[in-house]
């Protein structure tokens, strides 16, 4: 039995090169976009720490905290794109690019070690009132506002991908970490409410546990190679199947190699081994406008003299409805 190959359906297509450059260019823009955001956010941090430690305000002290994070965050982050740049090599077939997914994965490890310190302090704080100079909270919060705001708007600009998400993700915290300390200096200043502080500081912390709960979930996926959430296995096998002079496809596995690169492998069982030139460039055509998968691997097989047994459903990496089409035949 004869078998043949086809690697990345964008050689084939004949755009290998246009999205090789456009993949790479995406990613140095990404990079610079978090190293500038790395040294605006640090620099910052440095500021707010000192002045929450003076003022005495636990939600200054925490968003410092995550600006600190979000330096290291947004360090790990330009390190991730620059390796993610790095050209395949036979130890790494497909370069580094997952070295975003780490990036991503780190970053989400830090959220979670900061809410918890976070939200120990102001339980602390709640129980043992500090006091807190809202006057200064209130100008170094507002500050830390607005260059959130524009770190938020650089990041923006760069491509985006789980690694660069991971990064807004922190900015966000920090985002809304500044929102809760300019609350927390108004009423502090107002009011001499000092239970506002710890508050706010819990109240933070839970919606930054939502939103890096779903990157990490996100990023885990990418490592476990799920399937992409916009491909549904089912309608993919189906449309493979549908080909003029496919019997059925089997072994069929879809995942992710790093943010916006898709990758398939699978098995297609063909009624002529001279018509698969043809068929192999119309499933790419299909595969790559359909689902946005570039990478494909599709290997042919010739039809087996023994029926094959119906299956109820697309069983994923298995068995295709084209097979129970083929059965029949």
């Amino acid at each position: 039995m004869s078998h043949s190959q086809s690697g990345h359906a964008d050689e084939d297509l004949g755009n290998d090169h246009s999205h090789s450059h456009d993949h790479s260019h995406a990613h140095a823009s990404s990079g610079r976009a978090l190293i500038l955001s790395l040294l605006l956010t640090g620099g910052f941090a440095i500021v707010e720490l000192v002045t929450g430690w003076l003022s005495g305000s636990l939600a200054l002290i925490g968003d410092a905290g995550h600006m600190v994070t979000d330096t290291m965050a947004l360090g790990m982050g330009a390190l991730a794109a620059h390796l993610s740049r790095r050209p395949p090599s036979g130890s790494h077939t497909f370069g580094l690019q997952r070295a975003e997914i780490v990036g991503a994965l780190a970053n989400a490890g830090l959220m979670l070690v900061v809410v918890a310190w976070i939200a120990y302090e102001a339980v602390h704080r709640l129980l043992s009132p500090v006091a807190v100079k809202g006057g200064m909270v209130l100008v170094v919060a507002l500050i830390g506002l607005v260059m959130n705001l524009l770190v938020l708007k650089i990041l923006h600009g760069g491509e985006q991908n789980l690694n660069t998400r991971g990064a807004i993700l922190h900015v966000l915290g920090d985002l809304l970490g500044s929102v809760a300390a300019l609350a927390s200096g108004v009423v502090i200043f107002l009011t001499g409410w000092y239970p506002i502080d710890p508050i706010l500081s819990l109240v933070i912390s839970g919606l930054i546990l939502i939103s890096t709960s779903s990157l990490l979930r996100e990023a885990i996926h990418v490592v476990m190679e799920g399937v992409p959430p916009h491909v549904d296995v089912q309608q993919v096998g189906e449309r493979l199947a549908s080909v003029d002079g496919v019997l059925g496809v089997h072994d069929l596995h879809v995942w992710t190699i790093a943010s916006g690169r898709y990758a398939i492998a699978a098995h297609a069982r063909v009624r002529s081994l001279d018509d698969w030139p043809r068929q192999l460039k119309v499933m790419e055509r299909m595969l790559h406008q359909e689902f946005g998968i570039d990478h494909v691997t599709l290997q042919p097989e010739p039809p087996y003299d023994v029926a094959v047994v119906p299956v109820p459903a697309v069983e994923p990496g298995r068995v295709s409805s084209g097979d129970r089409d083929a059965a029949k035949r």
